[in-house]
């Protein structure tokens, strides 16, 4: 065997890390591992020509997908109601509490509400068979509360890292194993037969895909699982967050190209307004204004929601909504009733334009969620609804939001940023800040918009420009407030780097995921 594993030992990790599993994620790896890097070296090629032509459109050498009637593998019986889904990241108790929460669908998340360290990823795979075999529990030392499975409970889907991101603790041959095969191949091999043995079955959540290409990759990787372990070719099933704006253009195309394996997309909201900055962010006329107005009411957000549910519907697939911010406040009511306002604002807007079902982040909110589209859905889904829209037009979809940058936006970015990357590099993905779950794809708005508006001298609503020396200072003044230890200081440092870079860096995540493999070697 040829794959090497270099990692500090996390206990119990050998019922995961067995020969056979790493021979099924050395396959997978052998098979796919250079055609992944080739389609990344594709995303450089795409963003260069965004830089240069500031517009997308629709391609036309697929025009014959979208105009043909075609429909994908009907959905299992057991998912066509999927109308609340709850999302968090595999620690032990948050699956335990997800899976009792009353959603229909518990996304268990190795993406952005995860930090990648080996301890995290281990565990979330062994917290995640165990919950499949039954025999998950949590002894909470700090409370004395034990936790316990329900025999009634959510679904489980599965989130593996993005495309881009890298398993740096596994290589084959000198080269990085993709943090995506990774997460996808442990949990399908171990936890396959476990599934059909109770009549489910492995399902999973893709994320961050940019383009039918990349689907392509997806649905061969899939198919060769299916291939390698014995099974019938639509075993497993994906959902698609569209979470860029060029996925947004691909919709019909990505779901044909996993129409074997499919059972719809969802509105990856947060990640697509963050994807739609950063494929823009060279041109000024794309400067968009405080995170606070970046509402799904905003023309380009609910053109591409409808266009989702127009689309998904036609080809007889789930049109997931996606998830409101907000969560409960405690011990303030005032601020509390707004909050459950804006989440309630946001489920009644989904139900009624026509999605299937829609996210939560926290237990709490199941309940309303459910009442919300119940009383729109009476059935299992709204499938069976075609949407009669308008045509929506690559205008549409690129249509710039309207309102303000203020001072008080600037320093909030700010703030999020830098109290998300400090919980991230501490071990924790998934962070309340101001009374709102943050998650990787939030803080990836808040570094965008600032490297925007200081890159295009962006004016502040009272008139001031937004230069270097003005987001210095503002950096300054937010990175005081943070007090002075180790996640604290490195947060700042690199949160620093990637509002003031000459250069929009990719994402925030790999830049970080370097110094958590820096603190495991320490």
């Amino acid at each position: 065997m040829t794959v090497t594993v270099n990692a500090p030992r996390v206990r119990g990790q050998e019922r995961i890390l067995s020969p056979a599993a790493l021979k099924f994620l050395e396959g997978i790896e052998r098979k796919f591992g250079a055609r992944r890097r080739a389609l990344l070296d594709d995303r450089v090629k795409r963003q260069q020509e965004l830089d240069k032509t500031g517009t997308l459109d629709f391609p036309a050498e697929t025009a014959g997908i979208r105009a043909a009637d075609w429909s994908i593998r009907p959905i299992p019986d057991e998912l066509q109601d999927r109308r609340v889904e709850i999302t968090g990241p595999v620690e032990r108790k948050m699956v335990i509490n997800a899976l009792n929460s009353g959603a229909n669908v518990f996304m268990a998340d190795f993406e952005d509400s995860n930090t990648p360290t080996w301890a995290n990823q281990i565990n979330g795979q062994i917290n995640l068979l165990d919950a499949n075999l039954g025999t998950i529990s949590f002894h909470d030392l700090s409370s004395g509360k034990d936790y316990l499975l329900k025999q009634k409970h959510a679904i489980l889907m599965v989130r593996p890292r993005g495309l881009h991101m890298e398993e740096k603790h596994l290589t084959l041959e000198g080269k990085y194993f993709s943090a995506s095969f990774f997460d996808f191949g442990l949990y399908l091999f171990h936890n396959v037969q476990v599934l059909m043995d109770k009549g489910s079955g492995p399902y999973f959540y893709l994320p961050k895909l940019e383009s039918y290409h990349e689907a392509r990759l997806w649905n061969d990787v899939l198919s060769y699982a299916e291939d390698t372990l014995g099974l019938a070719r639509g075993t497993i099933r994906v959902t698609v967050l569209i979470e860029t704006i060029t996925a947004a253009f691909q919709m019909d195309e990505i779901l044909s190209e996993l129409r074997d394996h499919i059972t719809g997309l969802n509105c990856g909201r947060w990640d697509y307004i963050f994807s739609f900055i950063k494929c823009f962010a060279s041109h000024k006329d794309f400067v968009f204004p405080d995170r606070d107005d970046l509402a799904m009411t905003c023309p380009f957000l609910h053109s591409y929601s409808l266009n989702l549910i127009k689309t998904c519907h036609r080809r007889k697939a789930h049109a997931m909504g996606g998830m409101a911010a907000q969560i409960p406040v405690k011990n303030d009511e005032e601020a509390n009733r707004a909050a459950m306002e804006k989440v309630t604002a946001d489920k009644e807007r989904e139900a009624a334009d026509g999605h299937d079902g829609t996210w939560v982040a926290h237990p709490g909110l199941v309940q309303k969620a459910r009442e919300i589209f119940s009383h729109a859905m009476p059935g299992a889904n709204q499938i069976g609804k075609p949407r009669r829209d308008p045509h929506i037009t690559a205008q549409d979809l690129l249509a710039i939001p309207s309102g303000s940058i203020t001072e008080e936006g600037v320093r909030r970015n700010i703030n999020v940023g830098l109290l998300y990357l400090r919980a991230w590099l501490s071990g924790n993905g998934c962070v309340p800040i101001h009374h709102q779950m943050e998650d990787a794809a939030t803080a990836e708005i808040s570094r965008t918009q600032l490297w925007q508006w200081r890159r295009h001298k962006a004016k502040l609503k009272d008139g001031r420009v937004i230069d270097d020396a003005l987001m210095e200072t503002f950096l300054k003044e937010e990175e005081d407030k943070l007090g002075g230890d180790r996640y604290s200081r490195d947060a700042a440092s690199l949160f620093h780097h990637l509002v003031m870079s000459p250069a929009l860096e990719d994402f925030l995540t790999t830049k970080a995921y370097d110094m958590v493999l820096n603190y495991e070697g320490e």
